[in-house]
């Protein structure tokens, strides 16, 4: 259903033409006084304003929607209640070592939180012990096979870890220079991204 709207907005002055305001020396000076400049007659329009019926999913929230799969099932875990997720980034610049930049990623995700909650007794029922970590790492695909991940699971100090998912993600991207004393056998970077979900 279309429901239209017509308007007609006359302003109380003559239909004087106006001359262009970027020219600086209009041909007739009287034509650009004050009560002229502001002749403007609105002409009749119309707009159309639809009524919004139920809307359908859109192809790219259809399409988000079916990649959400994968983080529904980690916030929703039988095996874990989430409590909240830290997210960070991390870098090797020198050396092209997958595992540095996903270790570094995961100290980012923990290093600017405190969870004073399970050793302070405020979940009801639950203990510091009790605490259990799932890690997901958007890692770029040609390097997972490099990732060591008991190494990265050294990072966190404490918590069980039910896994570690690592997906296609992060970035391999140049350094801007190739620095032979560090290790480096080409000027690439690796990215990596973390999420580390926590709960009990």
């Amino acid at each position: 259903m279309s429901i239209i709207l017509v308007s007609s907005l006359p302003l109380p002055c003559s239909s004087t033409v106006i001359p262009s305001l970027y020219n600086s020396t209009p041909s007739n000076p009287s034509l650009f006084s004050t009560s002229a400049r502001f002749c403007l007659r609105l002409p009749l329009f119309s707009r159309h304003f639809r009524v919004p019926t139920a809307a359908k999913p859109s192809a790219m929230e259809a399409v988000s929607t079916e990649h959400s799969g994968a983080a529904d099932n980690q916030s929703d875990s039988p095996l874990m209640k989430l409590l909240f997720v830290e997210m960070g980034v991390g870098y090797d610049q020198h050396g092209q070592n997958i595992t540095s930049a996903a270790m570094r990623a995961c100290r980012d995700a923990i290093s600017s939180n405190s969870i004073p909650a399970f050793r302070r007794g405020s979940i009801p029922g639950v203990s510091f012990d009790q605490m259990k970590l799932q890690i997901k790492l958007g890692v770029p695909h040609p390097l997972q096979q490099s990732l060591d991940i008991e190494k990265v699971k050294s990072v966190f100090p404490y918590g069980k870890i039910l896994n570690v998912e690592v997906v296609d993600g992060g970035l391999i991207c140049s350094s801007g220079v190739h620095v032979e004393e560090m290790g480096d056998k080409n000027d690439d970077c690796y990215i990596v991204n973390a999420a580390v979900y926590v709960g009990y």
